[in-house]
């Protein structure tokens, strides 16, 4: 009769290991479904967003005029007997959102806007681009934040510099922020978004002409997006999990956003049209006469702000877009000087639609110096900018708001001083140092 050995038991480091094997295994299927929820959660988030915007859009005459009343540019008074206007209620049915989005595909040229730009929406801003490289790619992907085609990715329109006088600051910005292109292109919310973000320039401002152009390397929606300047003491992060416009919310920044509202202390005003991918706006600051004026593709928008003489001031932009990215493509400084002013003079004789340095009789290696060093100044468009030729210094009648020399935040409609007036102090600070 066969004799039954005994079953020994597992010695207790093999069941030790299993045990943490087991345990490992469970860790990361808790871990994998946590994230899949966390994912699912930013994807509702972001759905009921967009629907509530669709709401707000519903709103019609009602949200509008309070949008007006907000900006600070213009008193809407309402109609006698009119009723405020309702949002769809639940009952409706679901065609009116897909024609709110209909209405909003519809929209491709923000130039023949209204007087006021509509409430922010999830919708990218089109018709805007420098060049025409948008119009022969695909349409855009269903959802706003995805990237746009290589092809549109890849343009190089506008981007003939090869020396910067600066990059952005890969200590002085948000978590939410990554740089690239030798840091002269910033990717903000790279997965999702859940609050602003923002970066400033790697050099202080100082005495002098400084130029330099963004250019909007991506589909440009949602809460803001702007370009802009700020102090030291503006905090890129303290907004990272709130949707606002950062730039301009205080005393410390100035701030121009893609819906062409101008902010400075927490105020804004209709300052131009909007701006989405593709667009490149140019910023001039002037510190000699302390002006901040605005290009929007390579044309003058006009001077956005008075009387920044001695703020060290910083470029800056800003974002709550996810996968939103800017460019810089030029940025360039010079010192306030005789050569600068003829420059600028030469720029307004000639007209706009002629390249200066090539209607010029120039000897070579002139042409190549001034191009290298003051072609940003002679390949702007100032012809036809608010207050571009004469010397007010206020502010106009007609949305203007009314300059403030004094308090160095006054948001102007005058493009600056008389060239005139611009030699004279040169020649006087020149006879000073003497």
């Amino acid at each position: 009769m066969a004799r039954k050995v005994p079953l020994l038991p597992p010695p207790a480091s093999a069941v030790k290991k299993a045990m943490r094997v087991c345990g490992l295994v469970a860790f990361s299927l808790l871990m994998l479904v946590m994230r899949m929820l966390a994912l699912l959660l930013v994807w509702v988030q972001d759905m009921t967003s967009q629907h509530e915007r669709v709401l707000e859009r519903q709103g019609g005459a009602a949200t509008q005029a309070e949008l007006e009343e907000e900006s600070g540019a213009v008193a809407v008074a309402a109609a006698p007997g009119s009723s405020p206007a309702r949002s769809p209620s639940e009952s409706e049915p679901c065609s009116s959102v897909l024609q709110s989005f209909a209405s909003d595909l519809d929209t491709q040229d923000s130039d023949s806007d209204s007087e006021f730009p509509s409430i922010p929406s999830a919708v990218p801003v089109t018709g805007e681009s420098y060049c025409d490289c948008l119009g022969r790619v695909e349409p855009p992907a269903r959802f706003p934040g995805a990237r746009s085609s290589k092809r549109a990715r890849d343009c190089r329109c506008g981007e003939d510099d090869d020396l910067f006088d600066w990059v952005w600051d890969d200590v002085h910005k948000s978590a939410a922020v990554a740089l690239g292109c030798e840091k002269r292109e910033v990717n903000f919310h790279m997965d999702y978004s859940c609050g602003t973000a923002a970066v400033r320039g790697s050099r202080e401002l100082c005495e002098g002409q400084h130029f330099w152009e963004i250019k909007m390397t991506s589909p440009v929606y949602g809460t803001d997006m702007m370009v802009g300047v700020g102090t030291e003491q503006v905090n890129l992060d303290r907004y990272r999990h709130m949707f606002c416009s950062l730039l301009g919310k205080d005393d410390e920044s100035w701030g121009l956003s893609y819906t062409g509202l101008l902010y400075h202390k927490g105020d804004k005003m209709h300052f131009s049209t909007r701006f989405g991918q593709g667009s490149i706006l140019g910023v001039h600051l002037d510190t000699w006469h302390g002006t901040l004026t605005f290009y929007k593709n390579r044309k003058c928008l006009g001077v956005a702000a008075r009387g920044l003489q001695n703020k060290r001031l910083f470029p800056m932009v800003c974002s709550t877009a996810a996968r939103s990215s800017m460019k810089v493509i030029r940025c360039r400084s010079a010192p306030t000087s005789l050569q600068f002013l003829c420059c600028l003079r030469l720029r307004q004789l000639i007209p706009a639609h002629s390249d200066a340095l090539q209607v010029l009789p120039l000897p070579p290696g002139l042409r190549l110096f001034l191009r290298n060093n003051l072609g940003w100044i002679l390949s702007l468009c100032t012809h036809g900018a608010r207050g571009a030729d004469d010397g007010s210094g206020g502010g106009g009648d007609d949305g203007g708001g009314g300059g403030d020399d004094d308090d160095g935040g006054g948001v102007g409609d005058a493009a600056g001083v008389a060239l005139g007036d611009q030699t004279r102090a040169v020649q006087r600070k020149k006879c000073r140092l003497n």
